[in-house]
């Protein structure tokens, strides 16, 4: 079969022939319809991310952690859970039995594509808001880095959660026109003076922030906390609780011990989030891509051309690759 290949931590996939995955009594064969490029991919694939050894024991080695394809009676799903040396970048893929959990029925009407690119970028907000910090209908919530395709869609489910007011920021100018139609309320651009930022950081607070959700860290989230830490001495009036998702502007901050201790703010991840909420969030996700509340925007490239996609850069946008 045809498939995207690494031959070591850093090298660009390349379009050439592997061995076809084979399936042992009770595992599941895909025919792969569309994979989504994401940074984790490329991360992984570059040697720069926790799971990189864990996914790429050795090589030569297949590319890709999720996608969406037919089963051998023609079923659309969802899927991942690939094993090693085979990821999803293919034009087959074995999900091995005891991965059986990966596979999800994706909806009639719902395009392969859509359902490559849109769920995982989704869930990045929706399983925080809803079952980790669980956001109470007429919340602030601050999205920090809302114009990729994932801050994007966190600024939407925001609203339809119930978030009463919804700031949203991004380094992307072009991008941030885009959010208010999205449901935001209030738009702060990151490239303007530091000063300027920690100014619109806390105009914007109001009484606060309920929730943040960053996708950016780095140094626009060393201005937001300097923007948050209190200047006089009292006991915090207000609980504002920080999600941290992604490291888009930079993998380590400096955070003084000030900015804590009585700003009411609590630092976390993707933390409280039950194994059963995965199944529920993506049922909701399929329900609002149908009912026409929730998209994101896709372009497609066979995967031929995975070299090409590999170093592309499209802001906003999700590449979908299609066998």
């Amino acid at each position: 079969m045809k498939a995207a290949v690494i031959h070591a931590f850093g090298s660009t996939p390349a379009y050439e022939d592997f061995p076809d995955p084979v399936a042992a009594e009770g595992d599941v064969m895909v025919k792969v319809m569309a994979v989504t490029l994401e940074n984790y991919d490329r991360l992984t694939a570059r040697g720069a991310h926790y799971a990189s050894r864990h996914t790429f024991p050795h090589f030569p080695a297949v590319v890709g952690h999720l996608g969406v394809g037919t089963l051998p009676d023609g079923k659309l799903v969802a899927f991942g859970g690939t094993k090693p040396p085979y990821g999803t970048m293919a034009e087959r893929a074995v999900v091995p039995k005891a991965r059986a959990a990966y596979l999800a029925p994706v909806p009639e009407g719902v395009a392969p594509e859509v359902a490559a690119a849109l769920p995982s970028s989704a869930m990045t907000s929706l399983l925080p808001l809803r079952w980790g910090v669980k956001l109470e209908p007429g919340q602030s919530v601050l999205i920090q880095g809302a114009t990729g395709v994932a801050g994007k869609l966190a600024v939407r489910i925001a609203r339809l959660l119930g978030a009463g007011r919804i700031v949203a920021t991004g380094r992307d100018t072009a991008g941030l026109a885009a959010l208010a139609g999205l449901g935001a309320d209030a738009i702060i651009g990151l490239k303007a003076t530091d000063a300027d930022v920690r100014q619109a950081f806390a105009r914007e607070a109001g009484a606060g922030y309920d929730i943040i959700l960053d996708y950016l860290w780095g140094h626009p989230t060393e201005l937001l906390l300097q923007a948050l830490t209190p200047t006089e001495a009292a006991f915090a009036t207000h609980r504002t609780r920080y999600v941290q998702i992604g490291a888009a502007a930079g993998a380590e901050i400096t955070l003084n011990a000030e900015a804590l201790r009585t700003s009411g703010l609590e630092l976390g991840g993707a933390s409280g989030i039950p194994p059963t909420a995965l199944r529920e969030a993506l049922e909701q996700i399929w329900t609002w891509v149908l009912e026409n509340k929730l998209a994101c925007d896709i372009e497609t490239m066979p995967l031929r051309d995975i070299a090409q996609a590999w170093t592309r850069h499209l802001p906003g946008k999700r590449i979908v690759l299609l066998p």
